[in-house]
């Protein structure tokens, strides 16, 4: 059965491919402001991303497997995403210095435009106390390949030195419920069982 990754995410699509999982990228291209809603629930914006992402990119391959998938950063209530550019990441990790907030992750597969599985995954990370050096340091060494990710960090890289602590679900927090997905996909056939 052939699965699409309906995601441009190099994270996603090497989570899958290290776990060993056959599948072609079709990133979705959806207008994901227009389907978020203001004071809605980390978890329910998540999932409703990753679920139309897979449904829209599973309308352009009949009878295929596809992937959605998204991750939004949960911040005392307040919902953030990718920042445009380096300016914006400064000041987006000089809020969360010494602070703590949830990554959430939802993952989606989805034949001919229906939901066939959806799961919803979490993962809280206190951020230390760093210097300006650092961050200044930080963000020369990193960019501009931390804009492509809600939070401006790659915590299996150089982003580790921003934190002290991490709970809840890795590969969440990385973008993708991993093991929620690979049951998912043994179920599905794609993977034996």
């Amino acid at each position: 059965m052939t699965l699409i990754l309906a995601s441009a995410s190099a994270s996603r699509a090497r989570l899958l491919r290290e776990a060993g999982i056959a599948f072609t990228q079709d990133p979705a291209d959806i207008d994901e402001a227009a389907l978020m809603q203001p004071g809605e629930p980390a978890a329910m914006v998540a999932r409703l991303l990753a679920e139309e992402k897979a449904k829209f990119v599973s309308r352009r391959h009949p009878g295929a497997l596809v992937l959605g998938g998204d991750s939004v950063l949960d911040f005392a209530g307040e919902l953030m995403s990718k920042s445009p550019d380096v300016a914006a990441a400064k000041t987006l990790l000089s809020r969360l210095a010494g602070k703590a907030h949830s990554i959430v992750s939802a993952a989606s597969l989805a034949r001919d435009g229906q939901t066939v599985w959806t799961h919803v995954g979490e993962g809280r990370l206190t951020m230390r106390a760093f210097s300006p050096a650092f961050l200044d340091a930080y963000l020369a060494a990193e960019s501009p390949a931390i804009l492509a990710s809600v939070g401006c960090y790659h915590l299996e890289g150089r982003g580790a030195q921003l934190f002290d602590r991490i709970e809840g679900d890795y590969f969440s927090i990385l973008g993708l419920p991993l093991f929620p997905v690979l049951a998912a996909l043994r179920e599905q056939g794609v993977l034996q069982t």
